[in-house]
This record gives C-alpha cells, structure tokens and sequence, in this order.
C-alpha cells in the first residue's frame, strides 16, 4: 500500500527527518571518536629486589657453582699475640773470662755443635801464674803451722809452753787453712784443678775455656790476641732441646688465656711463611711486663716442621681460647665488604633451565682449616641451600644495570 505526502506537510516533515538524521550522525561520530581515542598506560612494573639475582642453568655450569648448606662445628676463638722462638735461661750460656786475660786460641765456630766440657778459647795472663804460685805457698805454709800447732800442744800437755803461744798457732793454722781453701776455689772457677796442681807442682801458663753443657755455638764475640774483661761474653751456646714460644698478650686478653690451650703460628721470616706450625700454653705470667701493659706466655712446640726453627726467629701467633659450636661455611662462600660479610642462597627454581638466588648479610667469625664461623642477620634455617662456590660471580651478575653494587 502506498501512502502519499500532501504537498502541504511535505515539507515540515522532511526538515524533521533531515534534523533526526543529523543529530543521529552526530552521535554516531561523537561514539566513533570516542572509541578512537588512545587507552592509558600501564602502570610500570614493581622494581626487582636489588638483593635477587638470577642466572640461566649455563651460567651456573661455566661458574662452577656449587649449593650445600650450613655445617656446625666447633670453632675457637682466637687470641693475636706477637713474640719470638726463644729457649729457657739454662739453656742458654754465655762464657766469659774469670779473669781478664789475652785470648790466645779460639776453637769454635759460630753454628759448630759442641759437647759439655769441650774447650772453647784458651787465655793467658800473668795473673794466671800469681794466684797458682799463692795456691802453693799458702799449701806449703799450712804444713809448717800444722806441724808448728803440734809442737804447741805438746808443750801445752808437758805444762811447759804458754797457753797464749798454743792459741796463736791454732789462729795462724786455721787462717791459713782458709787462705789455701780461698785460692782453690779461684783456681777451680778459672778450671784449674788445685789438685793436680799441688800433685805435680807444674804451674800451668794458660787457662781454658769450657762449655757446662752441650748445644750449638751461637756467637763468637772474640779473636786471638784480644785481652779481655771479665764482663765480655767470648761465646755463646744454645741448647735447642727445648724451645718454645715466648708470646706478649695485652691485658685485655690474658684472662681468656689457659695452660693447654692450642696456638697455630706462623715465621713471616722464613720462605714459607704462610706455613702454620703448632704449640700449646704451658705458662702464663702473673705480672705486667714494665709499661707495655702485656703478660708473657710460653708455649711449647709442636710437630716435626719445628724442629727447624731458631732462637730468636719472631712470631704471629694465635692462641685458640675456648670456643662453641657454631655455624660454618667454607671462604670462598663469604665476599668481605667491611665488617659484614655477604652469602647467597637459593631462593628457588624459575623455570627448568634458570634458577634464582638472594643475597644475606652475614657476621663473619673465627676461621680454622678453610672454614668460617658465621651469623646470619636474619633468620635462615640450617636446611636453606647455600652458595658454597661461586658466590662472587653471582656477586657481580646481580651489581649488573645497578647503579652501584653495595
């Protein structure tokens, strides 16, 4: 069916249709514009943990890294001392002169091994001669007051001599006597036998020098020719059977120190320097050494790589004090950044070919035999897997695209 517009509400319906039409297009273009304009951005990514780090499984292959965990053990702390290799008093003797005197031989040679008794320079001097002449006299004068005290007592017992002449020879007799044991003494100090002496009646020119006991020649201080006094040392001899360690403790750490204590030391003289030798505490000093505030500690040594040390040879010494069971990694699992110390452990697998691992503070302790005490500032069970090997090349991939590595 067809309807028909009349020409009279052609027109008014036809400017309403157009405005329907425009309105409608302009909601349309009003939509599509709207639907064209551009979504927000995303929010950016939460930043990583600067303490994570995470390396593909080839990575850790060429790294040669290594995860284990926590081990516990017995670790001693420790005591740092100074000191040097040194050998008892007795051990060590300096040979002078009794008597000053011209040194006429030397027998030895400084490091020559010698026996007890073993003649080490032979001295001259007029002195010599004088006191063995006197030892003779004064031997020959007792005989006459011993005879002359007989001759008085018999007199005495007959009541013909006076009791003041008997007197008198017993005073003389007894002065005497201990003139002669005077001058036996001397000449036995200068190691001459008054013995032999009053035997033979030889007077001998020259007087030797003896060692009172057996060990190596440590200095010759003298030569031929040379008169000497009383108070100059010729030569030295050691002893080595008995060296030890001669340690200075400071006054802040003696009360830690024990009789039986373990020391590992160290001889930054010799080539090995770095080579560790043993001792243990057998004394500890009761008083301070003058104004360094220390006390000594001796300490005898341990093992066969001793045997080749000398007296005088200085020390790095620490003593092992009591100590606990604690905690321990190997070194190579710690990096030092001061007074901390930082480990990694193993956070967790990200995928199957890459693996993830967190960086901890840690407090670095004693150390013995390749291992480390430590204390982690946080809690961290014994069960947590720890970078045993290759913690410093995780150290620099997580310091990668940071702005410092702290």
């Amino acid at each position: 069916m067809k309807f028909l517009l009349s020409p009279s509400i052609s027109l008014p319906l036809a400017s309403l249709l157009l405005a329907s039409c425009l309105t409608g297009c302009k909601q349309d273009a009003s939509s599509e514009a709207k639907g064209a304009t551009p979504a927000r951005p995303a929010a950016p990514a939460a930043p990583t943990d600067p303490e994570q780090v995470t390396i593909s499984a080839a990575q850790a292959q060429a790294a040669g890294i290594a995860l284990g965990s926590f081990t516990r053990q017995n670790m001693a702390s420790e005591v740092q001392a100074n000191g040097v290799v040194d050998v008892p008093p007795q051990n060590l003797v300096s040979i002078s002169a009794v008597l000053g005197g011209y040194v006429q031989q030397v027998q030895v040679l400084p490091g020559q091994f010698v026996k007890k008794g073993t003649t080490v320079a032979v001295l001259r001097h007029p002195d010599y001669l004088k006191l063995q002449e006197a030892y003779l006299q004064s031997r020959a004068r007792v005989r006459f007051l011993s005879q002359e005290l007989e001759r008085q007592r018999i007199l005495d017992v007959e009541d013909v001599g006076a009791k003041r002449k008997l007197q008198q020879a017993q005073a003389d007799y007894a002065t005497e006597q201990a003139t002669q044991r005077s001058l036996a003494a001397q000449l036995g100090q200068l190691n001459i036998s008054a013995e032999r002496l009053a035997s033979s009646g030889r007077i001998q020119p020259t007087v030797s020098l003896t060692t009172p006991l057996s060990g190596y020649v440590r200095t010759v201080n003298t030569n031929p020719g040379q008169f000497v006094n009383p108070q100059d040392v010729l030569v030295e001899i050691v002893d080595r059977s008995d060296l030890h360690l001669q340690l200075k403790v400071f006054e802040r750490d003696v009360a830690r120190i024990r009789v039986g204590q373990s020391i590992l030391f160290t001889v930054p003289s010799r080539r090995m320097a770095q080579e560790i030798m043993r001792a243990r505490v057998f004394l500890v000093g009761k008083a301070f050494e003058n104004d360094a505030r220390t006390v000594t500690v001796h300490a005898h040594l341990e093992g066969p790589e001793t045997e080749t040390l000398l007296p005088g040879q200085y020390v790095a010494a620490r003593i092992q004090t009591a100590g606990q069971r604690t905690r321990t990694l190997p070194e190579e699992a710690l990096i030092q950044a001061g007074e901390l110390s930082y480990g990694y452990v193993q956070t967790g697998a990200t995928s199957t070919s890459t693996a993830a691992f967190r960086r901890i503070k840690m407090k670095a302790g004693a150390a013995a035999h390749g291992d480390v005490a430590v204390t982690p500032l946080d809690p961290i069970p014994d069960t947590t897997r720890v970078v045993l090997r290759g913690a410093y090349f995780l150290d620099a991939e997580r310091g990668k695209g940071q702005g410092n590595d702290d």
